[in-house]
């Protein structure tokens, strides 16, 4: 893969870096949040600008950390903040995630978790597309192999039998969600690699530093700045939102009326806007510190983590149609994963290979 502005051995040294692994982890603490978000709607919940409020509203608590960043930076605190082009390209592209989230509930209603969860897999679909248009990704055969499999599994969902269906829902209600969840996994497919344009276009300061702080990879006080600027902006969408459904006045009728309870009514809403804030954080991190494609194969990595939470917490049915959709995306995860491995290991033989021939190239 290669990213506008940035060169091959930058993209080699940052795929196991700290930042990545930390990221990583943070994917997968956050992946009970769609299991937070199902519940919901199992027993009882039905507003849906809520539900997207829960997938955006845990920036704050990103400011600690951010807070003890300026103050430890000192003087120098201004010269990592966020680049006004940058943080105006980050808040745009805040909005189309929010219509991402608002998608992915409106399917939520419908489509039990694990099969929502397999057809985020066509979300890596359009992210390979996505990052070939913008982001300068070029495609190996392995890279399209996992692609086709991903998207055969996700399509194999759709002959799957009608006691697929959530319970109470008709055959129409089904295939809405089953297509609403699609449009939500093609839209953030989409938005992921334009977060990893706008950090290569706008994310370095002009001037001053030198070529080594212009090489420099960014600090993860950036990544977090990115992330309180994408959530700021959804919050503010889905506060909107839910003042004009009127969300705020039937909230404590929901909660009454809430299938475990008053109390837990709340502690699911709690703890689902800190598992999706992990998970949006993870995600974030994967693209400014390595790819947006990396940050699509973790994103589909946690699809086995909700199969299994959703059939040993919301006893759903996980039958052959099902299992053979998972197979073929991890067959695709695999493949892919063994393609860039491969790749890397040709692209550091060329490396060693001019760092012999020139010197003095390898050098600058």
């Amino acid at each position: 893969m290669q990213l506008i502005g940035n060169n091959a051995p930058t993209a080699l040294r940052s795929w196991l870096s700290p930042p990545v692994v930390f990221s990583a982890f943070f994917v997968l603490l956050g992946a009970p949040g769609t299991l937070l978000l199902r519940l919901y709607f199992v027993h009882g919940g039905r507003r849906l600008w809520l539900s997207t409020l829960i997938q955006v509203s845990g920036w704050p608590l990103l400011l600690p950390p951010l807070c003890l960043s300026v103050l430890l930076r000192g003087r120098a605190a201004d010269e990592h903040l966020l680049p006004r082009r940058l943080t105006s390209a980050v808040a745009i592209l805040g909005v189309a995630f929010v219509v991402a989230c608002f998608a992915y509930s409106l399917g939520s209603q419908a489509v039990p978790l694990s099969t929502s969860s397999l057809l985020q897999a066509i979300q890596l679909t359009s992210t390979a597309f996505s990052a070939f248009l913008f982001a300068g990704l070029r495609f190996t055969p392995f890279s399209v192999n996992a692609i086709v499999l991903l998207t055969v599994g996700s399509a194999v969902l759709g002959v799957g039998p009608s006691s697929e269906r959530t319970a109470g829902e008709g055959s129409s209600a089904y295939w809405t969600g089953f297509f609403e969840c699609m449009a939500s996994a093609a839209l953030l497919g989409f938005v992921l690699p334009l977060v990893e344009v706008a950090m290569s276009k706008y994310g370095r300061r002009s001037g001053g530093g030198g070529a080594a702080a212009r090489e420099a990879p960014p600090s993860y006080a950036t990544v977090m700045q990115i992330q309180v600027v994408m959530g700021v902006t959804g919050t503010a969408v889905c506060l909107i939102g839910m003042a004009i459904a009127e969300d705020f006045q039937a909230m404590p009728r929901e909660a009454a009326m809430f299938g475990l309870g008053e109390t837990s009514y709340y502690v699911v809403l709690i703890f689902g806007a800190v598992s999706f804030q992990l998970f949006n954080l993870g995600t974030m991190g994967l693209i400014i510190c390595s790819s947006s494609l990396l940050a699509g194969i973790m994103v589909a990595l946690v699809l086995p983590l909700s199969e299994v939470l959703a059939v040993i917490f919301l006893r759903e049915k996980f039958d052959g149609v099902k299992g053979i959709a998972l197979v073929l995306s991890l067959w695709g995860f695999v493949s892919y994963l063994y393609g860039e491995r491969e790749h890397k290991k040709v692209a550091e033989g060329n490396a060693d290979m001019k760092s012999l021939t020139c010197p003095l190239v390898a050098t600058c």
